[in-house]
């Protein structure tokens, strides 16, 4: 699909260098299609992508994260963090208490059920993603890695 848009583009714009599409345009592709697959995988679980996504990072972090370093560690807004919270206390998977240390910042913690939900969706999700990689032999992934880590430092601290 790629490669069509951009020859696309090569024929009505031939004045234009359009080789970033080849790129950019795949990795927004494999985002789009994994991003896909995963909202599939969560919603047996009555989560969404993104509320995965905050299980992960205080399961991560191993104790108590703030609502601000949720959302540097989800590229989020903090409204969608305060949103996501909120579902996921309800649903109790988190509490939010107040900090020990300032009591007017807040913790949010992982519950028993959270850490129960998150240790048994994580191995599932690695399995996912090792099947997408599967084409690529262990030191073509590895070099992907790489090559992708040296666009992502150009972008760290600029897309938040």
């Amino acid at each position: 699909m790629v490669g069509r848009i951009s020859a696309q583009w090569r024929e009505q714009r031939p004045d234009l260098d359009v080789s970033p599409i080849d790129v950019i345009g795949r990795v927004r592709r494999l985002g789009a299609l994994t991003n896909q697959l995963d909202e599939s995988a969560f919603a047996d679980a009555g989560l969404s992508r993104m509320e995965f996504e905050v299980l992960s990072a205080l399961r991560r972090a191993g104790g108590g994260l703030r609502p601000s370093q949720l959302t540097r560690e989800t590229l989020s807004s903090g409204a969608a963090t305060t949103k996501r919270l909120a579902r996921l206390e309800t649903e109790g998977l988190i509490t939010r208490t107040s900090s020990r240390r300032d009591r007017r910042e807040i913790d949010v913690r992982l519950t028993e059920r959270g850490l129960e939900l998150i240790d048994r969706l994580f191995p599932a999700q690695l399995e996912r993603e090792r099947d997408l990689l599967a084409p690529l032999a262990p030191d073509e992934r590895e070099k992907l890695g790489e090559l992708l880590a040296k666009v992502l430092e150009s972008l760290d601290g600029t897309a938040r």
